[in-house]
C-alpha cells in the first residue's frame, strides 16, 4: 500500500488589520449549458437563449470570506413552475428538458454574513416553434344586383413561438406575394391569439384550387427547424354541419340505457367527430365511438350536458349539445311560516299560517305535490289555498295557507312530491299542527361551553334545541378568517345537535356557532349559541439544539424558553448532564410567577462539565426537550478559496505545491489556538501524512498560510484541518485540492529543434494533413477575476520558414464568450525560447486562449510552455523577444516519460476555484 510523503513548509501568518480578510461575498453568473447565445438586449441586460428541451446550466461563481452561501430563485414568465417556493442551494443550477414556462429571470443570491448578500441576474428565455395550425373560412357575396356571387376564402395559418415566426405561403411549390399574385392579400389580423397570417384568395378563380402551405420559421435559432402545413382547396370544400337523433333536451328514468348518435350532414374534408361532457369527464362504462354515444344503466349523477364537436378545419366548427336529465328526487323539506303580515313568530288561532314542502329533483319543473290532512286530501276551500312557486321560497315549492287558522285546523298535514308515470319512488314529509307547536330555543348544556381537549383526541360540540318540531342545527366558525370549518365547509348541518370533531388539531381551537335551521322546522329567524373549543398541545422550545463554546473556567447559563403551548406555561422543567438527573436549580421569585423558561449556571466550563445538557419541560400534556453542547472546543477553520495563484508546479520532479490558506472562526470564544493538525491524503488512498502546526496566537480575520510541497500531477487530495488549545481538538474543517489543467484543443505532442527548457511543452505540428490558415486552440478553465489587473507570462519557440501566427485571446464570459486579442506574434523569430509578459484586465469571469495559426508551408512548428497567470501589473521591462532566455532549471537533464505526460505537458497556474 503506498504512503504518500510531504515536504510541510513553515507557517506563514498574515497580519490582521480590522476584519482581516474577512469580505462580503460578490457574485457572478456564467453560462455552462446548452445555450444558443449569451447576448446583451437594448436595456442592458443579460439573456441566456436556450431551446426548449434542452438543458439549462447556469454557474454562479463566487468571492468572499468565509465561503458564501449560494441560493437560486427565479421570478417571472412561470405559469406553473413555482421555482420561487422551492430555491437551490448550489453554485450550479441545472435544469434537464427546460420547458417554455420556465422562461424567466433568475437570480443568484451570495451571502456569507459579512456586509450585505451580492444578487445577480440573468433572464433566460426558452426558444421554441409548435407546429403551426390551419383553417379555413369561406364568404360569399352578391356582386352588381345579384347578376353573380363573389367567393372569397381566407386560410389562416397560426403559430405558437419564441422567437416571433416568419411566415410564407405557397401554392404547390410556389411561393405567394402580394406583388406576383393580384388575386391573393397575405395580413395580419388584429386581436389574434398567437402569431397569425392571413392568406386571403380574392375573386376565387379556377386556379386557387390548389395545394396551400403555410411554412413557418424561426430563422434556425437554436437549430430549430422550420415546420409546415398543407391544406388542399377544392370546389366542394366546406365546414361541417351536424344534426342529433334526439331532442337537445332528453329526460330519462334512472337505469335505462341511453344512446345518442350525432350525424354529419355536411363537410369536406371528412370531419373529425368528438364527444365532451360538462362539467367532468364523460362517465365511467359510457363509451363514445364516432358519433354515437352510448351511456349504459345511467344513474341521477350522470345527467348534465353532452357535447358532440364536428371540425375539418374548415369554418367554425359544428356543436350540438344534448341536455341529458336523469329523474330523481331527494332532500324533501318543510317549512312553518307563521302569519307574515302580523310579523308573528308562534301558531295563534285567528291568524294565518303557511305550510310549505319542497323536494331537490331533476327536471325540477316536472315535479307534482299532493297534500294530505289526517290521511285524507285537503280539500280546497275559501280558507285552505294551495299554491305552487311561492316567490318567498325556492323555486317548485308547494305551500298550503290557512286563513284564520280555526281549531279543527289542527292536525297532522302530509306533503308527497312526485313524478307521474315515472319509476321513481315517491318522498314526501309530515309536520304536525296543534297548540303544543311551538317555534325552537337553542342552548349549550352546562358544563359544555367551553370544550377543552388535547391535540389529536376526538373533540364533541353540543348544543340543544327544543321546540316543536326540532329543527336541525347548523354549524359554523366565529372567530376565523377562514371561517371553514374542520370538515372543509363553510357550514354544517347536524340532526341531533352534536357537532363531531375527529383528531382535533390546534388549528381547530376557536369559537363555533350553533344556530337552528329555517326548513324542517319553523320558518323564523334563527335561533344561537356558542361553543368554545380550546385544544391543548405540547410545549414547543427554543433553542431545540445550541452549540455552546466557552474558555476553560468561565461561566455559562443555559436557558430553555417556551415559545407556544396549550397551556402556555412550564409545570415542571427537569435538567440532565449526560443523561444523569441533575438537582433542581434554584428558582428565580419572579420567574415562579408565569414561567416561561428555565434556565440553569455553570458556574465554570471544565473539561468534567463539558458534554451534552437537556433539559425537559412540560406543561401537563407533553413535554419538550432543549439540548445543548457545552465545550471549550475550538471552532473550526474558514479555508480561504480566493488564494492567488495556489497551484505551483514543478516539472523537473513531476510534482506541484499548493498554497492552503485558512482563518479561525471566533477565535476568541474559546481559549487561544495553540497548533493545528494537518492532515493530507491522496484521494483513493488509504493512508495519510500528519503534521502538528505550531502558531503564535490567532486573531479574528488573520489569514494564516501553509505550503504543501510534494503534491503528485495530475492527483488531487484531501486535507484536514484541526486547531488545538489547552482543552484539546476543536473541530475538524476538511476540502478536497485539485489541481487543474489546461483543456488541450488540437495541440499534438513532439520535439521542435530547440531545447525544451523545462523538460515538457506544447506544439503545433505543421505537416500534412494540415493546410494554410489551420488553427489549433489551447483553452483554459474559467476562471472567476478577484483583481483589476493579471500578467500572463510564457515562452515560445516560433523557428521555420513557414512559421504562421501565435495568438493569446482572452474570453470574457461576463457578457457571453467574447474573444479578444491580447498578444500575437507571426513569422520565423529563431531556434530559441523567448518569453513574453502580457498584460490583460478581465471584467468577469475569463478563460485564456493561445491560438496557433498555420503558415504557407510545413517548415516550421510553433511551441508554449511554462504558462502563468499573476495578480498585477507585468514587469515594466519587457523582454526583447529576440533575447535568449535561460529558464530555471535548463541545466538539468530530463528524462523523457512520455507515456506519463501525453498530450497534457502544459499548465496554467491560476486563480483557482
Amino acid at each position: 500500500m503506498e504512503v504518500t510523503c510531504l515536504l510541510l513548509l513553515a507557517l506563514i501568518p498574515f497580519h490582521c488589520r480590522g476584519q482581516g480578510v474577512y469580505a462580503p461575498a460578490q457574485a457572478q453568473i456564467v453560462h455552462a449549458g446548452q445555450a444558443c447565445v449569451v447576448k446583451e438586449d437594448n436595456i442592458s441586460e443579460r439573456v441566456y437563449t436556450i431551446r426548449e428541451g434542452d438543458t439549462l446550466m447556469l454557474q454562479c461563481l463566487v468571492t468572499g470570506h468565509p465561503r458564501p452561501q449560494v441560493r437560486w430563485t427565479k421570478t417571472a414568465g412561470s405559469a406553473s413552475d413555482k421555482f420561487q417556493e422551492t430555491s437551490v442551494f448550489n453554485e450550479t443550477l441545472r435544469i434537464e428538458r427546460i420547458a417554455r414556462t420556465q422562461g424567466g429571470r433568475y437570480y443568484c443570491k451570495a451571502e456569507n454574513g459579512v456586509g450585505v448578500p451580492a444578487i445577480k441576474s440573468i433572464r433566460v428565455d426558452v426558444q421554441y416553434l409548435d407546429e403551426p395550425m390551419l383553417t379555413v373560412h369561406q364568404t360569399v357575396s352578391d356582386v352588381r344586383g345579384n347578376f353573380y356571387q363573389e367567393k372569397t376564402v381566407f386560410l389562416r395559418c397560426t403559430v405558437n413561438s419564441n422567437p416571433p415566426a416568419r411566415f410564407i405561403w405557397k401554392r404547390g411549390s410556389d411561393t405567394l406575394s402580394h406583388s406576383q399574385d393580384n388575386g391573393v392579400d397575405i395580413y395580419e389580423p388584429l386581436y389574434t391569439q398567437g402569431e397569425t397570417k392571413v392568406l386571403k384568395l380574392k375573386n376565387l378563380r379556377p386556379q386557387d384550387y390548389a395545394s396551400y402551405t403555410c411554412q413557418v420559421s424561426v430563422r434556425n435559432v437554436c437549430g430549430i427547424p422550420d415546420k409546415a402545413i398543407t391544406f388542399r382547396l377544392t370546389n366542394t370544400t366546406a365546414p361541417p354541419a351536424l344534426k342529433l337523433s334526439v331532442n337537445e333536451t332528453l329526460v330519462v328514468n334512472p337505469g335505462e340505457n341511453v344512446t345518442v348518435q350525432c350525424l354529419l350532414t355536411g363537410g369536406d374534408p371528412l370531419p373529425q367527430l368528438q364527444w365532451s361532457h360538462g362539467p367532468g369527464p364523460l362517465p365511467l362504462g359510457a363509451l363514445a365511438q364516432g358519433g354515437t354515444l352510448s351511456i349504459p344503466s345511467v344513474q341521477a349523477q350522470d345527467s348534465g350536458y353532452y357535447n358532440c364537436t364536428a371540425t375539418n378545419n374548415v369554418g367554425n366548427p359544428a356543436k350540438k349539445t344534448v341536455n341529458l336529465l336523469v329523474r330523481s328526487m331527494k332532500n324533501a323539506t318543510f317549512q312553518i311560516t307563521p302569519d307574515v303580515i302580523k310579523e308573528s313568530e308562534n301558531i295563534q288561532l285567528g291568524q294565518d299560517l303557511k305550510l310549505s314542502c319542497h323536494v331537490d329533483a331533476v327536471p325540477q319543473e316536472k315535479v307534482t305535490y299532493q297534500w294530505f290532512k289526517n290521511g285524507k286530501p285537503a280539500r280546497m276551500s275559501k280558507r285552505l289555498l294551495v299554491t305552487r312557486n311561492d316567490p318567498e321560497l325556492p323555486a317548485v315549492t308547494s305551500s298550503l295557507e290557512l286563513i284564520d287558522l280555526h281549531f279543527s285546523d289542527y292536525g297532522t298535514y302530509l306533503c308527497m312530491a312526485s313524478f307521474p308515470g315515472a319509476p321513481v319512488p315517491d318522498l314526501s314529509v309530515e309536520v304536525n299542527i296543534s297548540s303544543e307547536t311551538v317555534p325552537p330555543t337553542i342552548s349549550v348544556p352546562k358544563g359544555r361551553a367551553v370544550v377543552t381537549v388535547r391535540e389529536g383526541s376526538p373533540a364533541e360540540l353540543q348544543c340543544e334545541v327544543r321546540g316543536k318540531p326540532r329543527p336541525p342545527v347548523l354549524w359554523s366558525r366565529v372567530d376565523k378568517e377562514a371561517a371553514l370549518l374542520p370538515s372543509g365547509l363553510p357550514l354544517e348541518e347536524t340532526p341531533d345537535g352534536k357537532l363531531r370533531l375527529e383528531r382535533v388539531s390546534r388549528d381547530m381551537s376557536g369559537t363555533y356557532r350553533c344556530q337552528t335551521a329555517r326548513y324542517n322546522g319553523f320558518n323564523v329567524r334563527p335561533r344561537e349559541a356558542q361553543v368554545q373549543l380550546n385544544v391543548q398541545f405540547p410545549p414547543e422550545v427554543e433553542p431545540s439544539s445550541q452549540d455552546v463554546r466557552q474558555a476553560l473556567g468561565r461561566p455559562v447559563l443555559l436557558r430553555c424558553s417556551l415559545l407556544r403551548g396549550s397551556p402556555q406555561r412550564i409545570a415542571s422543567a427537569v435538567w440532565r448532564f449526560k443523561g444523569q438527573l441533575l438537582p433542581p436549580p434554584p428558582v428565580v421569585p419572579a420567574a415562579a410567577e408565569a414561567p416561561d423558561h428555565a434556565e440553569l449556571r455553570l458556574d465554570a466550563v471544565t473539561r468534567d462539565s463539558s458534554g451534552s445538557y437537556e433539559c425537559s419541560v412540560s406543561n401537563d400534556v407533553g413535554s419538550a426537550a432543549c439540548l445543548f453542547q457545552v465545550s471549550a472546543k475550538a471552532y473550526s477553520p474558514e479555508f480561504y478559496f480566493d488564494t492567488p495563484n495556489p497551484t505551483r508546479s514543478h516539472k523537473l520532479s513531476k510534482n506541484y505545491s499548493y498554497v492552503l490558506q485558512w482563518t479561525q472562526r471566533e477565535p476568541d470564544a474559546v481559549d487561544p489556538v495553540l497548533n493545528y493538525r494537518l492532515s493530507i491524503r491522496q484521494l483513493n488512498q488509504h493512508n495519510a501524512v500528519v503534521k502538528a502546526i505550531p502558531v503564535r496566537r490567532v486573531e479574528k480575520g488573520q489569514l494564516l498560510e501553509y505550503i504543501l510541497t510534494d503534491l503528485r500531477v495530475p492527483h488531487s487530495y484531501e486535507v484536514r484541518l484541526t486547531p488545538y488549545t489547552t482543552f484539546g481538538a476543536g473541530d475538524m474543517a476538511s476540502r478536497i485540492i485539485h489541481y487543474t489543467e489546461l483543456t488541450l484543443v488540437s495541440f499534438t505532442p513532439g520535439t521542435p529543434e530547440g531545447e525544451d527548457l523545462a523538460c515538457y511543452y506544447m506544439f503545433i505540428e505543421t505537416s500534412r494533413p494540415r493546410e494554410l490558415g489551420d488553427r489549433a486552440r489551447l483553452v483554459s478553465p474559467l476562471y472567476n477575476a478577484s483583481a483589476k489587473f493579471y500578467c500572463v507570462s510564457f515562452f515560445y519557440h516560433m523557428y521555420g520558414k513557414h512559421i504562421g501566427s501565435l495568438n493569446l485571446l482572452v474570453r470574457s464570459r461576463n457578457k457571453g464568450a467574447l474573444d479578444t486579442h491580447a498578444w500575437s506574434l507571426s513569422g520565423n523569430k529563431g531556434n530559441v525560447w523567448q518569453q513574453a509578459h502580457v498584460p490583460i484586465s478581465p471584467s468577469g469571469p475569463f478563460q485564456i486562449i493561445f491560438e496557433g495559426v498555420r503558415g504557407p508551408g510545413y517548415l516550421g512548428d510553433i511551441a508554449i510552455d511554462d504558462v502563468t497567470l499573476k495578480k498585477g501589473e507585468c514587469p515594466r521591462k519587457q523582454t526583447d523577444p529576440n533575447k535568449v532566455v535561460v529558464m530555471p532549471g535548463s541545466g538539468v537533464s530530463c528524462q523523457s516519460s512520455p507515456q506519463l505526460w501525453g498530450p497534457m505537458a502544459i499548465f496554467l497556474l491560476a486563480l483557482q476555484r
